[in-house]
């Protein structure tokens, strides 16, 4: 009788175990579950902050006046957003870009004859990041720059320390000098750094209002610089909107364009990227 009620003992602890076992494996998956819940709701919540950035950012382009044959510079409001933003407990970093200002080099891309302006160009700029020779064949015109991983001599190392300086526009689209940073300033004929840092700080105060009008630049005349693929203005900017909340980091890139004909702004594409500190060239 004993021997049976310990039995029974056993079986009744054994199925207790079994039942707390089962019942705590359900409360972890259940805290797991909440926990990926409420992560991909903070996610959710730092995009739509980074939609709201854009948002802003293309309020303020359309308020500094920009117009597409007009002059672009970075005195305009565009380029002077502050510091950043807080919103909801969150702490929002915007930044725009004149893509303009960067080397384009679907116009070396583009099937047909070479242009071979702006390939000394990249060649010199090649030359100032310490890279080694790089030939693009023709191969038409690209839309995103990770495909020209696929072309000879460029893997990712190299296309990282391209970017910056860089990018895929429409073939006519011109080199903004007054945006384009100092190192792409040198990669024009025979643009020494220290008139070209000069001309970055002189810019400052009087952007240029014609390619003549810097042609005729004291630091630039007698240099026999060609003024091919230059102009003041541009229609292609990109908003970078970094967002921080308590720890978690979303990083939003929107490149946008102007409409030649209307001037309305318009989203060409927008891409969430990993976070990395804002690091702009110079």
């Amino acid at each position: 009788m004993n021997r049976e009620r310990g039995v029974a003992l056993i079986s009744v602890l054994l199925v207790l175990s079994l039942a707390l076992l089962l019942v705590g494996g359900m409360l972890r998956s259940h805290r797991l579950l909440l926990q990926s819940s409420a992560q991909q709701l903070q996610q959710l919540q730092l995009r739509q902050l980074g939609l709201a950035g854009e948002a802003w950012a293309l309020l303020r382009i359309e308020d500094s006046g920009i117009t597409p044959s007009g002059p672009v510079d970075l005195s305009q409001d565009w380029a002077r957003l502050g510091p950043g933003l807080e919103v909801d407990g969150a702490e929002l970093h915007v930044h725009v870009e004149d893509l303009s200002g960067r080397l384009n080099l679907n116009g070396l891309l583009a099937l047909g004859q070479i242009d071979q302006v702006t390939l000394g160009r990249w060649s010199r700029l090649i030359a100032l990041l310490d890279l080694p020779p790089l030939s693009l064949p023709q191969v038409g015109p690209v839309q995103e720059l990770s495909q020209l991983r696929l072309l000879p001599g460029i893997d990712g190392q190299t296309l990282q320390r391209l970017e910056p300086w860089v990018v895929l526009l429409p073939k006519e689209a011109r080199l903004n000098i007054n945006t384009a940073p100092q190192r792409l300033l040198m990669s024009l004929d025979g643009l020494e750094a220290g008139p070209a840092e000069a001309l970055v700080n002189q810019r400052r105060q009087a952007p240029y209002a014609s390619v003549q009008a810097f042609n005729n630049d004291p630091l630039v005349s007698g240099l026999g610089l060609s003024s091919h693929g230059l102009g003041v203005g541009s229609r292609w900017f990109r908003i970078t909107v970094s967002v921080i909340r308590a720890g978690s980091r979303v990083r939003l890139a929107s490149d946008i364009e102007l409409d030649p004909v209307s001037g309305r702004v318009t989203v060409r594409q927008r891409r969430f990227l990993p976070f990395i500190p804002s690091e702009l060239p110079r």
